[in-house]
């Protein structure tokens, strides 16, 4: 399966979005197609042996435009004001001549259709076509959605426009022909009037857009458009497009860092806020890593090009936001049922209208109605009610240092009842460091760390990098060639020609039949706050080295907080349970499940779950991963550079206190979502019988139907942005 995100033209309304959803999603090759109203993009998985050009045809043939899937973010649709005051203005003289007859308003006398029919009939039509040329892309678009069966508020509209146009037309033809009481039923106004309010509304939709959309497309501008590359012994300037991979690249006091790399030589203070959400700058020094984006503080550097363009670390995260806001939460799937069929049904009403006014009372007062109903039927405001909402609410997030990859978990972290942590690397720093060695052979100390980095140098669990950090810390090298295997759950095994070693817990110690001797030994480091580790050659116990590691500074606020809020909070470890006990009292944790390995983590998420919980883990590490999955949210704490390789549903950058403002964004985006919904539903069950005539002395025209319809949509615009605070 392949997976791109392609940006689409000629969406204007939650129908085209739904519509061109439904099907694409019904081609035999697609597996999935998210379509996203407010980014204009639609995110496919499609065959291996599908052809983007094919999808993109597929895209053509519903009656849209692919605009390619390069920099989908950076494409704000920008429109010019100058039109809407020229045809403002024009607007307001077509106005006043039509209807200053009627007001009792002073009029030029050429004007005064009952002295100059025709000049006053000719003039309405010569200044309302202007408006139609300017509304033509709307007319268009409604005719073509009409024709691929997909209608769309264009097309609503439209029917109104051509309607109101062609009685009008019929109107002039009919005083040219002598019979002046038709000056009466020229409707040229609200042909007018419509076509500009809904070019307004499109003005300030696209303006409301862009702010919208500014949360995300930030991320994607915060990479500086010029870097410094080493040209032998000196630096040359070249833009961000002619790095490549290896090259050496000079950071400055004050420059933002051009890609993602490792410094070889210098140290700095690196601000990494922009993704992790951390106020204080970093230290970083020979062998860091650094991000695109991120500031020096201090003095020169020089690093190394890792990851450029579409693999850094930005572009992953953009990506990852990018997915997140095209994917849906159940609760938007009402607005998108409804909105499937809202268009057929205000035709059908529409038409309804009609038929009844032609009866009850005249032509002329059921077209107004006709006309009137298609116009104030607004399926925008249903369709953007939740997408809004969620790009603000993602991007936000992103800001913050959280990464989610569905929306569905905005929606879904309202009804957890239990979080569960892993213990290292998460609740504590994850940074160990050997604390005490217990040597039990004739090898001094030197020489067994040498053996132990030998064996646990190729491994990722936070324990060995604690041994590998201690050893370069200490300048003692790893001499030993050896061919590992890990153990989940129970450590390393390491083999060379003659001999085979064990850096394991005890719990490998039994399963070999191998006879501890020195369990108060471990018994006593334990309650230490130390995870043992046993270095055992051919069966033989080396050695017992003790890691201590620090429980993280934020990690009892967290807990006590997720207490607070009646959340259960259990810590799931492989540690040692003296270990793991001692760190979940300083927590104030009383639920402790130690000594487990991966499979028994994930059986223990997946029986919590069947037992009906709603349950989040939280996790690091590769031994992590299945229970991450199992639960009904997995969070992974990373850092920043380490989140293309995360498997958890959200991502969280450095800090677990990120947790509690994943819950408080969700609180208040549903909130938000209901608030649009709401609204949206309470305005079209208002406005369209009112349209229609069904409720009593109550009347609106379709100018008046356009505004309203403009405002419904403004609202549930104006109510997303508030999430931006």
């Amino acid at each position: 399966m392949k997976k791109v995100i392609l940006r689409i033209g000629g969406m204007s309304c939650s129908a085209c979005s739904n519509g061109l959803e439904k099907y694409l999603n019904k081609q035999p090759k697609i597996k999935e197609a998210k379509v996203n109203l407010v980014l204009k993009t639609a995110n496919i998985i499609y065959n291996d042996d599908l052809d983007i050009s094919e999808i993109e045809q597929y895209i053509k043939d519903a009656g849209f435009e692919s605009l390619g899937d390069e920099n989908y973010l950076l494409q704000k649709e920008e429109e010019t004001i100058t039109p809407l005051i020229i045809y403002g203005v024009l607007g307001f003289v077509l106005m006043y001549i039509s209807m200053a007859h009627m007001l009792n308003l002073p009029i030029i006398e050429i004007f005064n259709p009952s002295k100059f029919p025709y000049i006053y009939s000719i003039t309405l039509l010569i200044m309302t076509i202007p408006f139609l040329i300017y509304g033509f892309e709307i007319i268009t678009s409604g005719i073509k959605k009409l024709i691929h069966l997909m209608p769309n508020m264009d097309t609503l509209v439209t029917l109104g426009i051509i309607s109101s146009f062609l009685y009008s037309l019929f109107s002039v033809i009919m005083v040219f022909l002598g019979n002046n009481s038709f000056i009466h039923t020229m409707y040229f106004e609200s042909t007018a009037f419509v076509i500009y309010f809904i070019k307004l509304g499109k003005y300030i939709d696209k303006k409301s857009k862009n702010k919208t959309k500014d949360a995300i497309t930030g991320l994607v501008q915060i990479t500086p458009h010029i870097a410094r590359i080493k040209d032998k012994e000196h630096y040359k300037e070249v833009t961000i497009d002619e790095i490549k991979l290896n090259d050496i690249l000079i950071g400055l006091p004050g420059d933002k860092i051009a890609v993602d790399g490792e410094i070889i030589n210098g140290t700095t203070h690196i601000d990494e806020s922009f993704i992790s959400g951390e106020s204080l700058p970093i230290l970083k020094k020979e062998g860091d890593k650094v991000i695109a984006g991120s500031i020096n503080y201090e003095g020169p550097i020089e690093y190394k090009a890792e990851r450029i363009g579409k693999d850094s670390t930005i572009s992953e995260i953009v990506r990852l936001v990018v997915e997140a806001t095209n994917s849906k939460i159940p609760i938007s799937r009402i607005a998108d049922k409804i909105c499937g069929y809202f268009v057929p049904i205000v035709l059908s009403l529409a038409l309804i209208t009609f038929l009844i006014n032609i009866f009850m009372s005249d032509f002329s007062s059921a077209i107004v109605k006709f006309i009137t109903v298609l116009v104030v039927a607004c399926p925008c405001s249903l369709g953007l009610a939740t997408p809004l909402a969620m790009v603000i609410a993602i991007g936000n997030t992103a800001k913050k240092g959280i990464l989610i990859k569905n929306s569905e978990i905005l929606e879904s972290i309202n009804k957890v009842n239990i979080v569960v942590f892993d213990k290292t690397g998460t609740l504590t720093n994850g940074s160990l460091s050997i604390n005490k060695i217990n040597n039990h052979c004739d090898l001094d100390d030197k020489e067994l760390l040498n053996i132990l980095g030998s064996i646990e140098k190729n491994s990722t669990h936070p324990i060995a990098k604690g041994i590998i950090t201690y050893l370069k810390e200490n300048k003692i090298t790893t001499s030993y060639n050896f061919t590992t295997e890990d153990l989940s759950g129970f450590g390393v095994k390491a083999k060379d020609d003659k001999t085979i070693y064990y850096a394991c817990n005890s719990s490998l110690l039994k399963k070999l039949d191998i006879i501890n001797s020195y369990e108060k030994e471990e018994l006593a480091m334990a309650e230490d706050g130390n995870s043992i580790i046993y270095l055992v050659k051919n069966n033989k116990v080396l050695a017992t080295f003790g890691l201590k590691d620090t429980i993280r500074k934020e990690s009892k606020k967290l807990i006590n907080e997720l207490k607070n809020n009646n959340l259960e909070v259990i810590m799931l470890s492989g540690d040692n349970k003296i270990t793991a006990t001692k760190i979940a009292k300083e927590l104030n944790i009383s639920n402790v499940v130690a000594e487990v390995k991966p499979k028994e983590k994930t059986a223990f998420i997946n029986d919590l779950i069947t037992k009906g919980n709603n349950v989040i883990m939280v996790g690091d590490g590769i031994n992590d991963a299945p229970s991450l999955s199992s639960a009904t949210i997995g969070i992974s704490l990373k850092g920043a550079t380490d989140i293309a390789t995360s498997s958890a549903d959200v991502i969280i950058v450095n800090n677990l206190l990120k947790i509690l403002d994943l819950f408080k964004i969700s609180k208040k985006t549903l909130k938000n979502i209901k608030q649009n919904l709401f609204w949206a539903f309470i305005y079209n069950i208002i406005m369209i019988p009112i349209s229609m005539g069904l409720i009593k002395n109550v009347h609106i025209n379709p100018m008046l139907a356009c505004l309203m319809m403009i405002l419904s949509s403004l609202t549930v615009t104006i109510n997303a942005l508030r999430l931006k605070r």
